[in-house]
């Protein structure tokens, strides 16, 4: 990368990644707007333990990251048997940490709930939820390897074609298995979880075939299976300990701010459920520049171009502000319709749209800080992004305690902590990119 990555090329890297994460996201769409038919109680729990196994997810989504970090340095000093092995010792990982988290959840999730979930009807929603949600992630951590792996050697085009098999296989098992349909039992919201689940474990059947039939897996030296490497585990723990941590606190976070929502009464989580869902749709972009910004950075350095950095993310940035605009716009002369996936409810509809227009308002600001901050994760000093993350998380959490029990805010307002989270995390990773003390991290 001796001159700056074109427009093009970011471009190239980027689509794939955001019909991916849009596949994804149709899951969880599609559960919240499925759910929204049977009723507030099953919406609301659907959030509870929707973003508990998200907070566990992360974990994995971590140490993804952090292989996806060293792939790309790898790649960029064209150390392409080194790939492999990263790959392979990261698959050994995440069976490990997949087994532990299963059994742990099983039997710890309904003392977990009954502790902060006030609401009984919510309470029991949600430990059915999470008992046949947990198990995806066996095959959720297998497609994070996959991810980081492809993400590294930027080529993506294989995260498109599994995340359309996990969107569609759950759109059809979701309408059949939370309804009863063709034949299946109705299941309500366990069906929801367990359609998820299934969904994730035909993507995963997928990334192993498909990368077993490419031809680059003999390049890079994938599936060779050699026993534990405790050089590579501890090099990509190194790394990973830090985002996984990072990305814990932050769903934690995002998580507090549901129990805090709960709290406040049952429509107003099925109304801030409904506005995650939205918020995660309207964003998915946001994230695919996120990791692209990742790859690039660290190939860049892995290629002896750190100067590049700065420049490399401010490219990334212009092409993110650009369709986030975009989406802006459109999003905002339709808040019925987008609303109207979720609920037919005419009360959670009007109450909805205030929310609606501040979730709008934060799509901007957080497309220019993910950037900035994924651009410090790249350089491989995910010790300074954890300091930034938890700095603004603490900040952000205090923001929403207050409004929300000490001035009683409205649940618009309490709301506009998105607002407040992404200026903190954006103003913070900006300055330590502009630092430069990043340039003296080796991996």
């Amino acid at each position: 990368m001796h001159t700056l990555p074109s427009y093009h090329k970011i471009w190239k890297i980027s689509y794939p990644i955001i019909l991916s994460l849009l596949a994804q996201n149709i899951v969880a769409v599609t559960d919240t707007a499925f759910l929204g038919r049977v009723g507030e109680v099953e919406l609301g729990a659907s959030a509870i333990g929707g973003l508990f196994y998200y907070v566990l997810f992360m974990l994995g989504f971590g140490f993804g990251t952090g292989t996806q970090i060293l792939i790309g340095r790898r790649n960029g000093e064209k150390q392409f048997g080194e790939i492999g092995r990263i790959f392979d010792q990261t698959l050994y990982v995440f069976v490990v940490m997949a087994i532990i988290l299963v059994v742990v959840i099983k039997f710890s999730a309904p003392i977990f709930f009954k502790t902060f979930v006030s609401s009984p009807a919510i309470f029991e929603a949600s430990v059915i939820f999470i008992q046949y949600r947990v198990w995806g992630l066996l095959f959720s951590f297998a497609n994070v390897a996959f991810r980081a792996y492809y993400v590294g050697i930027t080529s993506t085009k294989f995260l498109t074609y599994s995340s359309i098999i996990m969107a569609v296989a759950n759109i059809f098992l979701d309408y059949c298995m939370i309804f009863g349909n063709f034949g299946f039992p109705e299941m309500g919201i366990a069906g929801a979880a367990l359609a998820s689940t299934i969904s994730e474990g035909l993507a995963a059947a997928f990334f192993f075939i498909a990368t077993f039939l490419d031809k680059r897996t003999k390049q890079f030296q994938l599936f060779r299976f050699p026993k534990f490497d405790k050089e590579i585990i501890i090099k990509t723990w190194n790394i990973s300990v830090y985002i996984m941590l990072q990305n814990f606190v932050s769903l934690a976070a995002w998580f507090m701010f549901f129990l805090i929502i709960e709290r406040t009464g049952e429509r107003p989580l099925a109304i801030s459920n409904i506005m995650r869902s939205i918020y995660m749709l309207l964003m998915l972009h946001i994230w695919a520049f996120s990791a692209t910004t990742n790859t690039l950075v660290s190939n860049a350095i892995g290629e002896g171009f750190s100067k590049n950095v700065p420049a490399i993310i401010g490219r990334v940035n212009k092409l993110s502000v650009l369709l986030t605009v975009l989406i802006m716009l459109v999003a905002g002369l339709m808040p019925d319709l987008l609303i109207k996936i979720y609920t037919n409810n005419p009360e959670i509809i009007n109450s909805s749209r205030p929310v609606f227009y501040i979730v709008i308002a934060a799509l901007l600001p957080l497309a220019l800080a993910v950037n900035w901050f994924s651009g410090v994760s790249g350089t491989a000093n995910t010790k300074a992004a954890l300091s930034i993350e938890v700095v603004s998380i603490v900040l952000y959490l205090i923001y929403v305690y207050y409004v929300t029990f000490v001035v009683q805010a409205s649940l618009t307002f309490i709301w506009t902590s998105e607002l407040v989270y992404s200026v903190l995390l954006g103003f913070f990773s900006y300055f330590y990119i502009r630092s430069g003390r990043w340039q003296k991290m080796k991996v």
